[in-house]
Formats: C-alpha cells, structure tokens, sequence
C-alpha cells in the first residue's frame, strides 16, 4: 500500500466534512473491494475514512418497506428473519455473495457506492425500485445508477440507508462465477400490482440495467413461458473468458426464467 492517512470519525457529518474538503480522501465501509485494491497499489488516497463508526447498520420493517442501513453486513441481511419474512429473496441473494467471510465483512451501502458491474445487490435494487437515502438526500433507484462503477453520489456523499417496497413476489437467480461467485449473469425478477421489474447484472457493458422486454412480458403474464420470446441484443453484452457476448444475452433468457420459476 501507498501511505495514507486513516480517520475514523464518530459523526456522519464529520465524515461527510473530511470527504468533502480532500477529493483524494475516502471512504471505506467493509473493504471488501477496495483493501485489495490498496493492497496492489492501485489507488493512491491521501486519508481513509472508515464509516463503521457512524451507526449505519440496522434492519427495520414497516408499512410495506425493508430499511436496511448502509453498513449492514451481507450476511446480517442473509440471516435476518425480518427480511426473510418480508421479501425472502432479498435475503437469499445476500446469502449468495462471495463467502462467508465477504458476507460477515462486505456491506449493503459499499456494494452499492462501488457499483461494481457483477455485483448482486443493484440488481435487486433496480428491481425493487429501491430508494437510497444519503446525508443529503434520496435518490431512486432508476436514476441512481449511471453505467459502470458510476452512480450518482457527488463528492461528500454518503449512502446512509436503503428503502426496498415489500414486492408481491420475487425471485433472483444468477449464473456464477464459480472461483469468485460473482455473476455472469444475474437477474432479480419483481411482481407488484403495478406491474413486473426485472433487473439484470453481470451481464452488460453499462452495468446493471432493467430489461423491458422481460418486463413487458411479465407484466402481462407473470409465468415463465411468457419470457420465452424476449431476446437480449449481444451488442452491449460483456465478452470475457467466462463467458463471450452472445453467450451473456443467451443467459439473460435463462436466468430470467428460473427466476420467474423461482418467484
């Protein structure tokens, strides 16, 4: 690692304060992406602020939404019957991220603030039509997210807390990365009474994405045999040794089905 300063304040207006007045400053909540990106010298901060200070973690249910706090662990969600109860297949992707150790560390708000491209938790939120509080304000889902590794957190910005509608039904399904089990493909399916929402990850170049196709298609018949005549453009898809492009738009199908079979 490079030198650095390491901060960890007791307030969040401390940190929002620090984040703020240094651009090269940041901020750290469970580390699981960005203590190995130190540990290869590919970032070079000038100060570390750890938010595990700042009492962002926590679950809550009430009048038809999940608020789950920023610096809640994968596997605190995973395991907790609030969310199991409410909208059991929230709990049951969160069970499904990296490994045991990944889960009792990574958190809900750096998943979300990093928003790597085959990550789990933003296709949910996309799904679920989420809203992410910050110190500043709440952001929808649909304009949180802004292509690879962007989001719309400005500088100083902190994810403080996230809001999921309790959905109908729902269902996420993800063809894995054996080694680091993040998704190829991963798509999170969600019934309301306003209609089908399914997001996909893993899969493009511009990072998780809704799929309107998939959910014209469900909105009218949520089964699935209604997605059997959706296709995915490869155009925009991924193309890896894991997997190429077409292979990835061919998935998008799968995945999406057993999801719905799985919803």
């Amino acid at each position: 690692m490079y030198d650095f300063t390491y901060q960890k304040p007791a307030s969040l207006a401390d940190a929002a304060s620090i984040l703020s007045g240094d651009a090269d400053a940041k901020a750290l909540a469970g580390g699981m992406t960005y203590i190995p990106v130190l540990k290869q010298r590919l970032a070079k901060p000038s100060a570390i602020v750890d938010l595990s200070g700042l009492g962002l973690s926590g679950i809550t249910v009430a009048g038809g939404t999940v608020t789950i706090g920023a610096m809640t662990t994968h596997g605190t969600v995973a395991n907790s019957a609030e969310v199991k109860a409410a909208i059991p297949a929230l709990a049951a992707l969160a069970g499904g991220i990296g490994d045991e150790a990944v889960r009792h560390r990574g958190t809900i708000g750096g998943s979300l603030a990093n928003n790597d491209p085959a990550a789990c938790y933003p296709s949910a939120v996309l799904a679920l039509g989420a809203t992410i509080t910050t110190n500043k304000r709440a952001i929808a889902a649909d304009d949180y997210f802004q292509g690879m590794f962007t989001t719309a957190l400005e500088e100083g910005e902190i994810i403080t807390s996230v809001s999921f509608p309790v959905p109908e039904r729902a269902a996420y399904e993800k063809f894995r990365n054996p080694a680091s089990r993040y998704a190829i493909v991963g798509v999170f399916v969600a019934k309301f009474a306003t209609g089908a929402r399914v997001a996909v990850t893993g899969a493009s170049q511009s990072g998780v994405f809704r799929h309107a196709g998939m959910e014209a298609a469900l909105s009218a018949n949520f089964s699935p045999d209604a997605t059997a005549g959706v296709t995915t453009e490869a155009d925009n898809m991924n193309g890896d040794i894991h997997a190429s492009a077409e292979y990835r738009a061919h998935l998008v199908g799968v995945v999406t089905k057993r999801a719905v079979a799985k919803a």
